[in-house]
């Protein structure tokens, strides 16, 4: 039986899918029927699954580590908030309802909280915030002058990696779980965007470009030594995911030359650059 039809008849059985989840499966987002939704297709970009389907835009999927579960951003309640969903699409709940955006939700190791991405403390900057996985207990880990967003929890839970403009462009900052000892790591021309932690720990994958001009994605030691470039091309590459291996990094891209962004995958050294054939962007490993 596929991967795909297997993991899903799982979740729906309400069985076990195995610990920590196959990693057989990426999960994106796709505007193709006209807005955005969530979908799920097999690593090799066969079997492709629809997920959400309404007039609104959803986002940012981010898969639980059991791979049960899928978190993602949605407008659909006429705000972004955090939603979260059964890895079929199933039973889908709002984790967060304010006036704010709420965004980029991203598990914590141990499938208990979520980090995410926020507006809601009326600095009129996005900060971030954690709260559990049922949506309680919110708290504010950044603040000061500048943006931060887009957090991403190290494999052993205690540290989580975000991007900040506090010292002027985006760089790539770490920091404690529970927001004290906020580090700098990178120094890198151009705004800096998806930090994201290899899964034994040892690096960081990010994208560093110019606006909506040329992106390439880089990878450097979790200490912010030692960075290379993973990509060269004059299109934008994007939105960083390792495999739950660590042999590859998905990624969108549009390199195509169609106009639309697509789902890439490559070695984790940027070799063997391949396309699934699928549009869309923000893939996340995992299922």
């Amino acid at each position: 039986m596929k991967c795909l039809i297997a993991v899903l008849a799982c979740v729906a059985m309400g069985a076990g899918c195995g610990g920590g989840g196959s990693g057989d499966l990426i999960a994106f987002s796709s505007y193709r029927d006209g807005d955005g939704e969530i979908y799920v297709m097999n690593a090799d970009g066969s079997e492709v699954r629809q997920l959400t389907n309404n007039g609104d835009s959803d986002g940012r999927p981010a898969w639980s580590p059991d791979g049960k579960r899928i978190a993602f951003s949605s407008d659909r309640d006429g705000d972004s908030e955090v939603f979260v969903m059964n890895a079929d699409g199933s039973e889908v709940r709002q984790l967060t309802n304010n006036g704010d955006s709420d965004g980029s939700p991203e598990w914590s190791p141990d499938g208990k909280r979520i980090a995410f991405s926020s507006d809601r403390d009326g600095d009129a900057w996005s900060e971030i915030f954690v709260m559990n996985a049922d949506g309680t207990l919110v708290s504010q880990l950044t603040r000061g002058a500048g943006w931060s967003e887009g957090a991403f929890w190290s494999p052993d839970g205690t540290r989580i990696a975000f991007v900040s403009s506090r010292d002027g462009d985006g760089e790539v900052y770490v920091m404690n779980a529970d927001g004290s000892e906020v580090r700098r790591l990178t120094y890198h021309p151009g705004r800096i965007s998806f930090p994201a932690w290899s899964p034994d720990g040892t690096r960081i994958a990010f994208t560093s470009g110019s606006g909506f001009g040329d992106k390439e994605i880089f990878v450097m030691n979790a200490d912010g030594t030692m960075v290379s470039q993973l990509t060269d091309n004059d299109v934008w590459d994007d939105g960083s995911a390792w495999s739950p291996d660590g042999k590859h990094i998905a990624f969108h891209s549009a390199r195509d030359g169609d106009g639309d962004h697509g789902i890439f995958v490559m070695n984790a050294d940027g070799t063997d650059v391949y396309s699934t054939g699928q549009e869309g962007h923000s893939p996340s490993w995992g299922g």
